[in-house]
């Protein structure tokens, strides 16, 4: 048995899922795909390969043994793609919250059970079957809890909404000591830049006191006022709609000092290391295509 530990997305990690790409069923039916990017690129027949998806997954695995990161991989099961390791399950203080995720991904837990088995009982947490939520919607910075969600006509109407009002509930009843945050996104299942998949596909805490920020993901304009006054505008790295379908704001910080982001993101890297920042660059366009990124691939389980 091990104790997780997760308070914010910036303290330093021990210890991380990471999805694998061994087996992932190549390419999907147009009627199969479930956000609008990965459509796009299986229509432009440009969606990646087994192959380019494991060496980026790779590279990833490689930075974090650098770091002395203890990494867990999932258990293959054929033609399921399990690269996005971050939605299916996610850990808050001392607690593995399994949320209810479409069931498209239901399969994807079962891959994973070698780790949750290794967390005792009395730390998981299962959410009632009304309550509906994916990883990158949630997200622990400190004192508050920040999320992603829908409410009831968006998350009826959209199959990319993930997270509904009941599961950001669920989660302000089961976290009366955080400030639970939520913040409605931009949802659409056909442009995938007019869509916020996820709250880490338009925004991300980094180092102590900053954050990425696409603001046109986000549905009511105080929602961005709100984040730009907690962050203060000189802390912020905004993002613009080419940037986060791109998905700039979807890196992953290893520490308050670290992060690792896609090797082609020229301005953003160089935003970074001007704020102080070491920058582990590693190859992710090919994932990207599939509407998620670095976050997206990484569970943690233990920061320091």
């Amino acid at each position: 048995m091990f104790k997780i530990n997760i308070h914010n997305e910036t303290a330093a990690l021990k210890a991380v899922v990471v999805g694998i790409a061994d087996d992932f069923g190549g390419i999907p039916k147009l009627e199969d795909c479930y956000d609008p990017k990965s459509r796009e690129h299986v229509v432009a027949g440009t969606f990646p390969s087994n192959d380019d998806c494991i060496l980026e997954m790779n590279a990833l695995v490689s930075v974090f043994e650098k770091y002395d990161v203890k990494v867990y991989r999932p258990e293959n099961i054929k033609g399921l793609n399990q690269i996005f390791s971050r939605d299916i399950a996610f850990v808050i203080e001392d607690k593995l919250i399994l949320p209810n995720i479409i069931e498209d991904r239901a399969k994807e837990v079962d891959a994973i059970s070698n780790v949750f088995s290794q967390i005792s009982e009395e730390n998981k947490i299962e959410m009632p079957i009304e309550a509906m939520a994916e990883g990158g919607d949630i997200m622990p910075w400190n004192d508050y809890i920040f999320v992603g969600y829908s409410e009831k006509e968006d998350f009826d109407k959209y199959t990319v909404a993930r997270t509904n009002k009941t599961g950001l509930d669920f989660l302000t009843e089961t976290f009366p000591n955080k400030i639970v945050k939520g913040f409605e996104l931009n949802k659409s299942d056909i442009d995938p830049r007019e869509n916020a998949l996820h709250l880490d596909c338009c925004f991300q805490p980094i180092g102590k006191n900053m954050a990425i920020i696409y603001k046109g993901g986000f549905k009511c304009s105080a929602d961005v006022e709100f984040l730009v006054t907690y962050f203060g505008e000189e802390n912020i790295i905004e993002v613009d709609k080419e940037e986060m379908y791109n998905m700039y704001s979807n890196i992953f910080s290893i520490s308050e000092e670290v992060i690792v982001s896609e090797k082609g993101f020229t301005r953003l890297n160089e935003s970074l290391r001007k704020r102080g920042f070491t920058v582990e660059e590693v190859p992710y366009a090919e994932i990207a295509k599939m509407e998620g990124l670095l976050r997206c691939s990484t569970m943690p389980l233990i920061r320091q």
